[in-house]
């Protein structure tokens, strides 16, 4: 899927809007960014779109930018990767657990339109079709919420968005929480605390029990 996904250029409002960074920084990935992870992966992550100089740049979701900080460092203490950091090219490795977005191109002013969320989403509906029975997701967001349900053919009303709700949907088993956007995490919307309440839930959920590593000295 992912050379496919990499060379997509469906939403022309999106690729034009790629060609032009390209053209201002030569260096940036400025393509569709694959997910990241392993495939065979319990747990999938679901953000909402690559950020102008982090996943864009580096070619890896939440990479290179304020929004991957605390997604990495819980992940790391919780068990899902070997280091708490994610830089480009530093041989980070995700251990059962997946990293997607709803919308897989870099949209001006991080806003994708509707029509492109649509667009995107049958790559979404490749990703969760592949995940076993019993097997998590985590949405982070609005947006990558009913992105997922959308890939599922349900329902936003049926399914309301809420942190730290948690949805039944038959083999899956669907996870809210606050984006872990800058914005969400220095007015405290979102703080640390509150996101490692979700990963404590699916790691019982999956049968696992919490993996907290430190990441200090």
């Amino acid at each position: 899927m992912n050379r496919c996904l990499e060379e997509c250029r469906l939403c022309p409002r999106l690729s034009g809007f790629l060609d032009e960074v390209k053209d201002r920084h030569p260096d940036y990935h400025s393509r569709p960014v694959s997910p990241f992870g392993d495939e065979n992966a319990k747990l999938l992550i679901v953000g909402l779109a690559p950020g102008l100089h982090g996943a864009n740049r580096t070619g890896r979701p939440f990479t290179g930018d304020h929004a991957g900080l605390l997604l990495y460092e819980t992940l790391y203490r919780f068990g899902y990767s070997n280091q708490p950091v994610s830089e480009k090219g530093d041989g980070l490795m995700l251990v059962d657990c997946r990293i997607s977005n709803a919308v897989k191109c870099l949209p001006p002013g991080n806003k994708p339109e509707p029509a492109e969320i649509r667009q995107c989403n049958a790559y979404l509906s490749q990703e969760l079709s592949s995940m076993a029975q019993g097997s998590a997701i985590l949405a982070l967001g609005t947006i990558a919420h009913n992105a997922v349900l959308s890939a599922l053919d349900l329902k936003p009303k049926d399914h309301p968005f809420g942190h730290g709700k948690v949805h039944d949907l038959g083999n899956l088993r669907l996870y809210d929480s606050y984006h872990c956007s800058r914005y969400n995490t220095q007015t405290k919307r979102l703080t640390a605390e509150m996101f490692e309440a979700v990963f404590r839930e699916i790691r019982e959920y999956l049968g696992e029990k919490p993996c907290l590593t430190s990441t200090s000295g």
